[in-house]
């Protein structure tokens, strides 16, 4: 396996970074998962331009411009022959000192992996996966915004081991108001209908603490080709409970049915009608955007 590491291509093994590094130090710097499909890299674009507003929004200079960048993606896919995949796109600070003067760290780091990933069984798209709310409280968007993807996860990683110890995959993380913000690692989706029998989709707004997702802005454009009412509001546990569907989106996860909460069935307790309807549109997509690297 090739590496991309500040310009060049190495062996796995010889893709090391200095411990004076202020990821590693702080988890300063920010991310990006991307993945190919049938040699496709997947709204690439949209990805890139995430990470350069994350950047920004921490002053963190990127040494390659969004161009280049693009084109080191692309090289370091090559490389790896990786037709089918994930790419994780990292850039911190640098090496510094043992403080947290950003101006010690003159030279960011830039990192490209190219790998295979499976995040979750195929029974788990199939039947669809039991969910928890969790203990653990999303970060509130005015201490550190959703909107930034920094390498500082440990609020997500508290939640995974919730999940873990619960022995569910994933988890419902609620923000400081007892609202939905999103998963341990995914955006949430519920298709519910009011009392009058109007159904819509609905996804919490960046404002309750969820990612700004590149799958989720996607799904949102599915449901606008299928004519289904799609709005950002803020989500209750109760309108999970009570929704006929609900579905979770993430760039390693894609589209995965949630039929459980809290012991509680969702819908009729299998994957519904319109969650089908948006997994098979999604991966049409998936298969079709962009264009073959080798």
């Amino acid at each position: 396996m090739q590496i991309y590491l500040n310009g060049e291509l190495v062996p796995k093994e010889k893709a090391t970074v200095s411990v004076f590094d202020h990821g590693f130090l702080y988890g300063d710097g920010v991310f990006e998962g991307i993945r190919v499909y049938n040699r496709r890299i997947f709204r690439h674009d949209a990805h890139l331009l995430r990470l350069y507003r994350s950047a920004k929004a921490i002053m963190l200079d990127i040494p390659l411009s969004m161009q280049e960048m693009k084109r080191a993606v692309e090289q370091t896919v090559a490389a790896n022959k990786l037709e089918n995949g994930y790419i994780r796109l990292i850039v911190s600070r640098g090496p510094g000192d043992l403080g947290l003067d950003p101006r010690k760290c003159p030279k960011p780091t830039v990192i490209i992996i190219a790998d295979a990933i499976k995040l979750y069984p195929p029974e788990v798209y199939e039947q669809g996966m039991e969910v928890i709310t969790a203990a653990t409280r999303r970060s509130r968007p005015d201490v550190l915004n959703p909107a930034i993807k920094s390498l500082n996860y440990l609020n997500n990683i508290l939640a995974k081991i919730e999940c873990i110890r619960a022995g569910v995959p994933e988890c419902v993380m609620l923000n400081d108001q007892g609202l939905v913000a999103e998963c341990s690692g995914d955006n949430i989706f519920i298709y519910i209908r009011d009392f009058r029998g109007k159904a819509e989709l609905r996804t919490p707004p960046v404002s309750a603490g969820s990612l700004e997702g590149i799958t989720r802005d996607a799904v949102m454009q599915i449901a606008d080709e299928l004519s289904i009412p799609c709005v950002e509001r803020d989500i209750a546990l109760f309108d999970i409970y009570a929704a006929d569907e609900a579905f979770l989106t993430g760039t390693a996860a894609e589209v995965v049915p949630m039929t459980k909460l809290d012991n509680r069935e969702i819908g009729n307790g299998k994957p519904g009608e319109l969650t089908w309807r948006i997994i098979q549109r999604y991966r049409e997509l998936t298969q079709s955007e962009g264009e073959a690297l080798f």
